[in-house]
């Protein structure tokens, strides 16, 4: 019988640590799933050590090589290749608790269905054990990640999606050159689709590494700058507030202009709200070029 649920990890050059990540899914107190790994076109030893836990038969392994294209690239792999009712990513350098797929299939089973997006269950620090941001105001609530975070809920949620729901979506779209598009990107037209069911139960142990992200992020809004530009414009689209549509305009702004889009404005889903934003946008992309030790 095909399993329910498929695990999958993006990975690129991350060998060290998705050891880590397949010593916790052997621990898994349900193994009724399959790993489904993309290999992002490492170079540090990965599709032979996936090879090795393969022949140990232990877990259910699946795993698919490409040329390096980002994490959107490699979802977008993910979600064509998966043929299981549900999905959930678990990144190379998280944990899952024991029984987090066993909780998975336990609560589906009682109460999925074709009329909700998935599930979405919480985070925690895996040296702390402390939750990321904000659990869920009850369990088997429906909510949207949009509705959410516009409520006041903070932190990232491990989101477990139905496959048919993600599969009927777009891709992420690729764009050359570059090799970031926002993940939140398909989570937006998911909301608009189906609510998530919540699940106030930690399913992913999350490793925040004190190694610069945010000015690794300041490097990634100058290195990919449409794909930065696209995910604001839907932003621009379906968030839910104003002030929330506002910084994505500001946001689209700095990104536009640091792709040299001349026709932005033109583009823009909003352009009063654009018009608006191109003054804080004009400063933003100053702080993003300073961060990056570069002058215009």
């Amino acid at each position: 019988m095909k399993p329910l649920l498929t695990v999958f990890t993006p990975s690129f050059n991350r060998a060290d640590c998705l050891r880590h990540c397949y010593e916790s899914l052997r621990r898994q107190t349900c193994r009724d799933f399959i790993w489904l790994v993309v290999d992002d076109g490492s170079t540090d030893g990965t599709k032979e050590l996936v090879k090795e836990w393969m022949r140990e038969g232990a877990l259910d392994i699946r795993c698919h090589h490409q040329e390096n294209g980002g994490m959107h690239a490699a979802h977008n792999a993910a979600y064509e290749l998966m043929d299981t009712e549900l999905n959930v990513c678990l990144d190379s350098d998280d944990l899952m608790p024991e029984d987090a797929v066993a909780s998975i299939l336990e609560f589906w089973e009682r109460h999925g269905s074709d009329r909700v997006a998935g599930l979405a269950g919480l985070d925690a620090d895996v040296k702390t054990g402390e939750l990321i941001g904000t659990a869920f105001a009850g369990d088997v609530q429906e909510t949207t990640l949009t509705g959410f975070y516009a409520a006041g809920g903070r932190g990232d949620k491990k989101l477990v999606y139905r496959t048919a729901l993600m599969k009927q979506l777009p891709p992420y779209p690729v764009f050359p050159g570059e090799k970031y598009v926002g993940l939140g990107y398909k989570y937006m037209l998911a909301d608009r689709v189906a609510p998530l069911l919540t699940m106030n139960k930690v399913l992913c142990l999350v490793e925040y590494r004190e190694d610069g992200s945010s000015r690794n992020m300041f490097r990634q809004y100058v290195l990919n700058p449409r794909g930065f530009a696209f995910l604001r414009k839907e932003g621009m689209k379906y968030q839910p507030s104003r002030r929330r549509r506002f910084m994505e305009a500001v946001h689209y702004v700095s990104a536009s202009l640091l792709a040299r889009n001349p026709v932005f404005l033109r583009e823009s889903p909003r352009p009063l709200l654009t018009l608006a934003a191109l003054p804080f946008g004009v400063v933003l992309t100053g702080l993003i070029l300073a961060k990056n030790g570069r002058k215009e």
